[in-house]
């Protein structure tokens, strides 16, 4: 009995790995398609939102099922629960990464943000990609460095994320209220995607050392 909750546990470590890959590869596509104004290849972004959401769902019943059948105590517990979570904030970051796109197809054929702020869009874009490869490889090794990692990435996006608004919000912004909105979301979006990211870092890192981080963002 014990082997076969093992290798259900492996199971749900195997599907998280799958997940976070599709949200890798939804959030490289939702910045490419937002810095090229690539319609096409956001419209495939705002499509497979729902494998993700499919594969998050059928990651939740798994764990529910081996909640309900195995009644897990203690450590193998907390990693059900987790997995539980992990799951909920991936499908948000899958989420952001469709959010990200639709800005690009809303404003297809023009790119979404003014030629001053594409530099700092593509920086961020580039980073959430790297956070998002990161995670894939921290749920797969459980390497507390990665989480580590992880959250070094946030703390650059969280200080572009912040020179966005510093920009839109200075003197010599020209956008229109257009441009502003959209400057604002996309720039939420960024940073919201790599939060997850920590979160999802954060109780990974718990788990394998049994300290717990606490929030600083």
């Amino acid at each position: 009995m014990r082997e076969v909750f093992q290798q259900e546990l492996a199971e749900v470590q195997d599907r998280l790995v799958a997940i976070a890959s599709l949200v890798a590869e939804s959030i490289a596509n939702a910045t490419s398609a937002f810095n090229d104004s690539d319609v096409s290849l956001a419209e495939t972004v705002i499509e497979d939102d729902a494998r993700i959401d499919a594969a998050a769902a059928e990651l939740d019943e798994l764990a529910i099922t081996i909640l309900a059948r195995q009644q897990p105590v203690a450590k193998d517990l907390r990693i059900v629960v987790s997995a539980l979570r992990i799951s909920a904030s991936l499908e948000r970051m899958g989420d952001m990464a469709t959010h990200i796109a639709q800005l690009a197809r809303y404003r297809f054929p023009e790119k979404v943000v003014p030629k001053t702020l594409r530099p700092t869009f593509s920086e961020m874009g580039a980073l959430d990609v790297a956070v998002a490869n990161k995670l894939v490889e921290l749920l797969r090794t459980e390497d507390v460095r990665i989480a580590e990692e992880i959250r070094n990435e946030d703390d650059k996006i969280d200080a572009l994320h912040l020179s966005v608004f510093d920009k839109v919000l200075g003197e010599t912004w020209k956008g229109a209220a257009a441009d502003t909105v959209d400057a604002t979301l996309a720039s939420r979006y960024h940073e919201r995607f790599a939060d997850h990211a920590v979160s999802i870092a954060k109780k990974v890192q718990y788990l394998a050392t049994g300290d717990w981080i606490p929030a600083d963002v």
